[in-house]
Formats: structure tokens, sequence, C-alpha cells
């Protein structure tokens, strides 16, 4: 069996990772063929395992015309090419491309939804075209992977597509080494593993921790575009000597061993992959309860959810987790087991194959269903 992944982007993020671990996983299994609109992170990552890359620059995430027709013709030339068995598409624009193309060469699709456009506080004219645009698109492959609760139950409320379509698969991680030791500490670590854009909320994360009269060292992993912005607040706030921005890091593993809270602070999530390689580690995680991170974090027992853009919220959960080393770790044992029950790579995998297999057994050429 051969399969194509396309996702837009290859930049280091939830959905290139888990791309990545589905590569990783299959490559003994089927021959593999990935397909993204620039090098980056993942392009990377899937060469050094020898898999086939290929790069279709007119495949971009803004919407242009031109570009879009030309982002097709590329994928529908790719797919006459390899002559997939199957396609298996990542991110909206690559899924709603991906998919006509796929269906225009009468070969089966799977579309992987890593958070709706149209529930996230994007532009408006992305919400305007989402739900129209989902539902034709949903016609052109034969499933359709939530990794979540909260956007399959999106799927449903907005008629995306027939239930019987829609499977849920939660994300799953390879299991590693690395274990912190939350309560073992004269200076609490903090950190907070996410790209600077105006979907994360490292601001409020900073005027939290502002307010607290505690021993804490703050540590930003990631990059982006809202990073000076942050920056230039925390040496407002005099936090210049406690926080550390650590750019775009490959060791976020080590980094999170050597930690003792994990802080998402964040406008909107579909999941939230990040708080699961926190719990993994062992770390108690304190996150804003927005999309789907409550079906991850379970309230009061692996950490605490905080009402989005609370600043007094976070400072009081913060506090709570700051100044007592036994709750963290008793949180870090429950977050560790809840990984190993939920959040494996094994099942995962398991899980996406039995779909795969489920198409293998039925021909789909051209039908469109």
């Amino acid at each position: 069996m051969k399969i194509l992944y396309i996702i837009t982007r290859a930049v280091h993020g939830g959905a290139q990772t888990h791309v990545l671990e589905l590569i990783r996983g299959f490559r003994d299994k089927f021959e593999i063929i990935l397909a993204t609109g620039e090098d980056g992170f993942l392009t990377e990552s899937v060469q050094n395992l020898g898999v086939t890359v290929k790069v279709l620059p007119n495949l971009v995430r803004s919407v242009n015309l031109f570009q879009d027709i030309q982002a097709f013709t590329d994928i529908l030339s790719l797919i006459h090419q390899y002559q997939p068995n199957l396609v298996h598409l990542h991110s909206s624009k690559a899924g709603i491309l991906g998919r006509l193309a796929a269906y225009c060469a009468g070969v089966p699709a799977i579309f992987t939804d890593h958070g709706w456009a149209f529930a996230a506080e994007l532009p408006w004219y992305w919400k305007l075209l989402g739900v129209p645009s989902e539902k034709i698109a949903s016609y052109w492959c034969q499933k359709i992977i939530t990794l979540s609760e909260y956007d399959h139950s999106l799927a449903i409320r907005y008629s995306i597509t027939a239930q019987e379509k829609l499977v849920k698969i939660y994300y799953g991680l390879p299991d590693t080494v690395y274990r912190a030791q939350p309560g073992k500490t004269d200076v609490v670590k903090i950190v907070m593993v996410a790209r600077f854009s105006p979907q994360k909320d490292q601001n409020l994360l900073l005027k939290a921790l502002a307010g607290i009269n505690k021993p804490f060292e703050l540590l930003f992993v990631g990059d982006g575009s809202t990073r000076s912005q942050v920056e230039f607040l925390a040496q407002n706030l005099g936090l210049e000597k406690q926080v550390k921005f650590l750019g775009a890091r490959s060791d976020v593993e080590q980094i999170l061993q050597d930690t003792h809270i994990f802080v998402l602070s964040t406008n909107w999530e579909s999941f939230g992959l990040v708080s699961v390689e926190a719990m993994r580690a062992g770390l108690p995680v304190l996150v804003s309860d927005v999309g789907g991170v409550s079906e991850v974090v379970l309230e009061g027992e692996t950490g605490f959810l905080v009402p989005k853009a609370d600043v007094l919220a976070m400072q009081e959960r913060l506090t709570q987790l700051i100044t007592n080393p036994d709750l963290r770790i008793r949180m870090g044992e429950a977050g560790r087991r809840r990984y190993e029950t939920n959040f494996t790579i094994e099942r995962m995998l398991n899980e996406t194959l039995a779909v795969y297999q489920t198409l293998r057994t039925k021909n789909f050429r051209g039908d469109g269903v």
C-alpha cells in the first residue's frame, strides 16, 4: 500500500508532529510520500527517516486564487505520478485542495482535522468560507478524523458531514526516558512551550506572575511574530531577570525534564498536544480552558483549567502550584498515568491503521462517497 500525506506547512507545530509520528510509525508497513508547501521541521525530520518528500511552493495557507489553482494542479500531478492507494490530508488548505485532487484522480482520501477554521478566532472570511467549504470537501473523501471530542461535536453541530464518516482518534506520542521531578527544587521553574502568535497568550502568564512574590524562573520555548511584544512586556513588568526566551528548540523533552510546572496560556486550542508532552514527562499542567483541552487535562487531578484571559485565576493557581511541592508531585504522577492510559503512540497508530484497512476493503474509485 502506498500513502501520500499532504500538509500545508512544515513548521514545528502540533499538526506537523502528528504527521511525523504517523510517518514514523507506518514507514515500515507502507510506501510513503510526504508533500508540503515549504521546507522546515517536518520535511527535515521525514527526510531523515528516508521517506520521499515533495515541496509544492504554491501550497500556501493564505487564500490566493492563482496559487490555489496551481497548487491543486501540482497535487493532482503528484497523485498521477506516484499513484498512491490512499491520500491522507492534514490542515485546512491542503485538506480542501487535496481532497478535490484525490476525488478527480479516483483515489480514496482521508482528512484529519487539526482544528476547524470556522471555530477558531481567525479572520471573518475564514469563518464565512469555512463551513460551506468543509461541507463540500467532505463529499470528496471517505473518512474525516477529528482529534478531539470538541472538534467531533463541532462537525456534527455544523452538519459538516454524515456522522458515520467521522472518526475520533486522540493524538498519541511515543514515550520518552526524560522524566521531571516537580517536587524537588528551591526555585520553581515554569515552562510554556508554544509559538509566539495571536493564538497564544504569553502576556497573560507574565501578568499573572508579576503579582506573585515567590521565587520562580519562567522559560518560554518557541518563536514567532509576537515574541518582541512579550519581551517588551517582561521588561516593563520588571521580570527580565526571571524570564528566559529560549527560542525554537529541538530538545523540548530535556527542557521539560528540568522544570516543575507546565503552563499553556492560550486563546483557542483544538486539543493542545504539548500538554500531553508535559504529562508524559510527569509535570502538573496549568492550561486555559478552551476548545478540547479539558479532554486532556483533568481539573484538580492532573492539573488546573483556568478561564481564558483570566489573570487572577491564573495567578491563584500558579501560586498554589509554586508553594505546594506535594501537589505538584501528585498531579505530575496522575498526568503520567493519564498519558500511559490514553495518549500513547501505539493506540493512535492502531486506531488509524484500522481506518486505513476499512478503505482497502472497498472500491472507492471515483465514487465520491
